[in-house]
């Protein structure tokens, strides 16, 4: 099983990028989906999750600008983020709570980290 995320990179303050995040692998089910980002020096927060059922929760600060979706057949969760501020300069890693493979049940599963950089 793996989670590969893409889509980060350098981007201008007032623009927009999309990640996205794949699971492969012989997967079942999939739970909850989402995204957290890490600073150095601060502890990883969550920034977006996505139920199964499509229900969403953000975090305040980027409520308004970021949009998380997930397609379900292709095992994918995106992060639409619109209007970057360079506080939102961070590694942002891809997280599944909890997901049935042909080996039983994985939890809490961490994708590698992609980084945003939001310059002025």
């Amino acid at each position: 099983v793996q989670l590969v995320e893409s889509g980060g990179g350098l981007v201008q303050a007032g623009g927009s990028l999309r990640l996205s995040c794949a699971a492969s692998g012989r997967i079942y089910t999939i739970g909850t989906m989402g995204w957290y980002r890490q600073t150095p020096g601060k502890q990883r927060e969550l920034v977006a999750t996505i139920t199964g059922g499509g229900d969403t929760n953000y975090a305040d600060s980027v409520k308004g600008r970021f949009t998380i979706s997930r397609d379900n057949a292709k095992k994918t969760v995106y992060l639409q983020m619109n209007n970057l501020k360079r506080d939102d300069t961070a590694v942002y890693y891809c997280n599944i709570d909890r997901m049935e493979t042909h080996r039983g049940p994985i939890y809490d599963y961490w994708g590698q980290g992609t980084q945003v950089t939001v310059s002025s």
